[in-house]
């Protein structure tokens, strides 16, 4: 039989006592097992330690803090280590308050918990924990823990925020995690000092004005293409460390991916058409223009495009590619049968072959074809190249050059680019 002897109500997860089969048990949940819920850990304790724990806020923190590491060390399917958990209950519960500041230079222990329950920062980092939890509260502000554990990780990388820093991190909701996708939240700032927040946003988006950031459908239907997004990177933060040489890095690479990631936003919510606008822009020779093309890819994938359907063919077949691309699958072809021409997209190879029928096969004998190979400069060196065959066949890539039919020349001019 279970029953709840002690619990604080409204506090999360602060550990509670209960009386199990006659005998008192602390209870707490931490860490996680295979399926991501939380474990629950039981630690035998004595009246004596319960007396405390339900009289003493500071030192029942103090206890959850001090297990909290064992039952991490557990894992996800561990036993704790109850010996040792027993062994912190009298030292942390019944202990003289230097007694117990001494024990926490020894061991491990959770911090973070005692911040997010009031615990005063500037008396943990001395080692005085019994008197920073003189003001503890049972709520926990979750958020304060937070920040704290932010600024701790960059006091590690010797990072010290000026308030324009930290107002530009808050403003992109970054001053927690670095990782977090920028948005734009004004709220979030001190009033007072979001004009000078705006003024380095604003210089941003002035120095990258006009740039944009392409898809890349080579790694699915979403991805970006990194030399873009490489480039305004490398464009804001130049611009914004020019106009405010105090920032620090931090601030400044908050502000750049911010730029970035809006620019991204903008190239994944634009419909494929308008991306491949230049299909259908005037002039050239218009009989040279595709009526019919196939796609086809190193899985056996296979679609026909037709003129005049909903979708232009560039746009067509970069949704094929977005759709079917993959590690194992990075060889891509358009073929146009009508005229015996067509163009392989080797994106594992970083190049190109366009091919073209010397001679059809006739009575049973096999045609014979030209084969041509080029290097290709990133994402949007195949969309250029794709763009001029789709609007003029092979012929329209002789200014896209130089082409060559010499395997071992083309392999050598290969290898001399990825050693660069």
């Amino acid at each position: 039989m279970r029953e709840v002897v002690f619990t604080r109500r409204g506090s999360g997860w602060l550990p509670q006592v209960i009386r199990a089969n006659g005998a008192l048990e602390l209870t707490l949940a931490a860490g996680a097992d295979a399926n991501h819920e939380p474990r629950m850990f039981t630690v035998p304790i004595g009246e004596a330690h319960l007396a405390v724990i339900r009289e003493d806020l500071a030192r029942h923190l103090l206890l959850w803090s001090a297990l909290l590491p064992l039952c991490d060390a557990a894992g996800i399917g561990g036993g704790l280590d109850e010996e040792a958990a027993v062994a912190l209950l009298d030292p942390v519960l019944l202990s003289a308050p230097t007694d117990v500041d001494a024990l926490f230079r020894r061991i491990r222990w959770d911090r973070s918990r005692l911040v997010a329950h009031g615990a005063d920062i500037d008396l943990l980092e001395r080692g005085q924990v019994c008197a920073a939890m003189r003001g503890a509260s049972e709520q926990p502000d979750e958020r304060r823990a937070q920040e704290h554990q932010a600024a701790r990780r960059r006091a590690e990388r010797a990072v010290v925020l000026g308030p324009l820093d930290a107002g530009i991190l808050r403003f992109t909701g970054q001053y927690l995690h670095g990782a977090t996708v920028p948005r734009r939240l004004p709220d979030a700032v001190d009033p007072t000092l979001l004009p000078q927040v705006m003024g380095v946003i604003a210089t941003a988006e002035q120095a990258c004005a006009g740039m944009r950031i392409g898809l890349d459908p080579r790694r699915g239907n979403r991805a970006t293409d990194k030399r873009d997004w490489e480039r305004m990177t490398a464009t804001v933060d130049a611009a914004v460390r020019r106009a405010y040489p105090e920032l620090v890095d931090d601030a400044v690479r908050s502000v750049s991916f911010l730029m970035c990631s809006e620019a991204a936003d903008r190239s994944r919510n634009t419909p494929a058409a308008d991306d491949e606008a230049a299909d259908d822009h005037p002039g050239g020779d218009d009989s040279a223009r595709k009526t019919a093309l196939s796609f086809t890819d190193d899985k056996g994938g296979e679609q026909t495009w037709l003129r005049g359907g909903p979708r232009t063919a560039s746009a067509a077949f970069w949704d094929f590619v977005a759709g079917r691309s993959a590690g194992d699958n990075e060889v891509f072809t358009i073929e146009d049968e009508e005229r015996g021409e067509g163009i392989q997209l080797l994106f594992y190879a970083d190049s190109i072959a366009r091919i073209t029928t010397v001679r059809p096969g006739e009575a049973g004998s096999a045609p014979q074809y030209r084969v041509e190979y080029r290097l290709v400069d990133g994402i949007g060196g195949y969309r250029t190249l794709v763009g001029a065959f789709v609007r003029g066949g092979c012929a329209a890539l002789d200014q896209h050059g130089p082409w060559t039919s010499d395997v071992a020349e083309f392999e050598r001019a290969r290898r001399r680019r990825d050693d660069r």
